[in-house]
């Protein structure tokens, strides 16, 4: 006999794809006036004045980019918004509406999908964007996301990965390597699940990591910094794939070298003691981690005294002439190259 208090699963045929939309869309808020028609009709539209339109895409599939087993269908509906626009934010430029697709397989129920928009929904009340459309279908390999993101700034405002003189800062928002101390913590607990179903996850003492790699967010506050301090940077990039990784995209963009220093890259007390539980350097995890959705940047000499006291913000280094190359000058003073190891869609072996 059933539990009454297991939850009720409600098979998608039941309900239909046009009537699926409906029941997950059936709340949304329009809270950009650029949404002129949301959902519910067989376009949104949009409107912008003055400003340029910024669009950008991501897919992320289950089994390669997130493991159902310890991704609660919440925490990656928030996920999947918030790692979109961070590339919007990536472009010192506001995020204002999405589009999300989805398919997926007859394993998931109403209530399922029910929990996923809910964390889709959260994230946008938090970064004030919009949900105009997207689409869904059917999926016999698990479930498929894609979400596309919209955004809008004056042109003058726009700050691409090229752009940067040498001389400049490079300076990065928050700390790196959390996020993958945060799988790295998941991957092992899941594997012990696999082995013995009845031992509980050993979390406690890692809440900080596994909020990194399960609920990320993006940093609108360096969007909205930039702005009070009358703040441009010369170029920027999110760090999505490791800090060596887009370091080495911002030098290739802009043609020059850098000099970045092991020791000022920022790096949280509990991502250190998970490192050294990992037997692995804290600045590996940092530099070829990924997912930590900082912001990377560099900024003129002449905004040194505007950033200089901000705990948000680290100078991490400098760019140079393209002759010197990317380099990194570790703790114990000696200079190598910077080699980009983080993920990598395509290569049939990633570092993760």
């Amino acid at each position: 006999m059933f539990d009454d208090k297991m939850p009720v699963c409600t098979p998608l045929e039941q309900i239909g794809e046009f009537s699926l939309i409906k029941h997950l869309t059936r709340d949304l808020v329009s809270r950009q006036v650029s949404t002129v028609k949301s959902v519910g009709d067989d376009a949104a539209i949009l409107e912008f004045s003055k400003e340029q339109l910024l669009i950008s895409t991501d897919m992320l599939l289950e089994g390669i980019h997130f493991n159902l087993a310890y991704n609660p269908l919440k925490h990656l509906g928030y996920k999947s918004v918030v790692v979109n626009l961070s590339d919007i934010y990536a472009m010192n430029a506001r995020p204002t509406q999405i589009t999300l697709s989805l398919a997926i397989s007859n394993r998931f129920s109403l209530e399922s999908l029910e929990e996923f928009y809910e964390g889709v929904k959260l994230a946008c009340e938090h970064y004030q964007v919009d949900l105009v459309g997207g689409d869904t279908s059917s999926s016999r390999l698990g479930m498929f996301i894609s979400v596309t993101v919209i955004g809008a700034t004056d042109k003058k405002d726009i700050v691409f990965r090229k752009g940067a003189q040498p001389g400049d800062l490079l300076v990065v928002s928050g700390d790196l390597g959390a996020a993958y101390m945060g799988l790295q913590i998941l991957e092992r607990e899941h594997k012990v699940f696999k082995v013995n179903p009845h031992m509980q996850p050993e979390l406690k003492g890692y809440e900080y990591l596994i909020e990194r790699q399960l609920k990320p967010e993006a940093r609108k506050e360096v969007f909205d910094l930039f702005k009070s301090m009358n703040i441009k940077p010369t170029s920027m990039i999110d760090i999505s794939d490791g800090l060596a990784s887009e370091i080495l995209h911002l030098c290739d963009q802009s043609d020059l070298g850098c000099k970045l220093f092991e020791d000022r890259i920022p790096i949280d007390p509990q991502t250190i003691l998970a490192c050294e539980e990992f037997k692995m350097h804290p600045a590996i995890a940092a530099l070829s981690g990924g997912e930590d959705y900082e912001l990377l940047f560099t900024l003129a000499l002449k905004d040194y005294e505007k950033i200089k006291d901000q705990p948000l913000l680290k100078i991490i280094g400098h760019m140079t002439s393209p002759e010197e190359g990317a380099q990194i000058l570790t703790q114990y003073g000696t200079s190598t190259s910077i080699t980009a190891q983080g993920w990598d869609a395509f290569l049939k072996k990633s570092t993760f």
